[in-house]
């Protein structure tokens, strides 16, 4: 195989990842916008994994900045971020990047564009979900004006709940959950890329 046939395999392989994510991460948000209601949850694995639609303003894992210019300016910094990780993922087989760098790559690229789907387009395309699911493009117009859309969450695994044993310093006997926050498959991607990079591939971005 030549260095030009290997640079499109790795690119065609980077692009299927990052359209298997997308298509799974878009496909469950609106599923859960267009069939639940804010709030509302069940459970598919006992106590332990529940489907639970909650939206955020903000960063992955329910994380907010505070205010309109809060996420406007996030919004932005998104869009940017992701055309940097767009263009340097294009790149990245010329500096003999691995199958297992590229799909890390392919990975971070689909999650942080997944939720800027939601940033951007959700606001327009759906209305609220307070008391009510949400319909696909209605009459009335949607909830946010372009860029000021919700990310929807939906993944919860409250794998410990209880109260803390006293004997944990400043802790203990607060009532705690273990995991907490709520989140969607792209924030999985992002978080499975990023890991995947610093166990695996550190060494070559260390090198190049």
């Amino acid at each position: 195989m030549t260095d030009k046939q290997k640079r499109k395999s790795l690119l065609r392989l980077a692009f299927f990842v990052a359209i298997l994510v997308l298509i799974l991460d878009q496909g469950s948000k609106i599923w859960v916008k267009t069939t639940m209601e804010l709030s509302e949850e069940f459970p598919v694995l006992g106590d332990w994994f529940y489907i639970h639609f909650t939206e955020n303003n903000g960063m992955a894992f329910g994380m907010e900045l505070a205010g309109d210019y809060g996420k406007l300016i996030l919004s932005l910094f998104r869009i940017v971020a992701v055309s940097l990780i767009a263009w340097y993922l294009y790149k990245l087989p010329e500096k003999g990047a691995s199958k297992g760098i590229m799909i890390s790559g392919a990975l971070i690229f689909a999650g942080a564009l997944g939720n800027i789907i939601d940033s951007a387009f959700y606001g327009l395309i759906f209305n609220d979900s307070y008391y009510q699911t949400a319909s696909f493009l209605p009459e009335g117009g949607g909830y946010a004006p372009f860029l000021f859309g919700k990310v929807v969450d939906m993944l919860y695994f409250p794998l410990y709940e209880g109260f803390l044993p006293e004997s944990i310093p400043f802790w203990g006997g607060d009532y705690f959950i273990f995991f907490r926050p709520v989140f969607n498959i792209a924030d999985s991607a992002i978080s499975i890329g990023v890991i995947s990079v610093l166990l695996f591939h550190r060494s070559f971005f260390s090198e190049k």
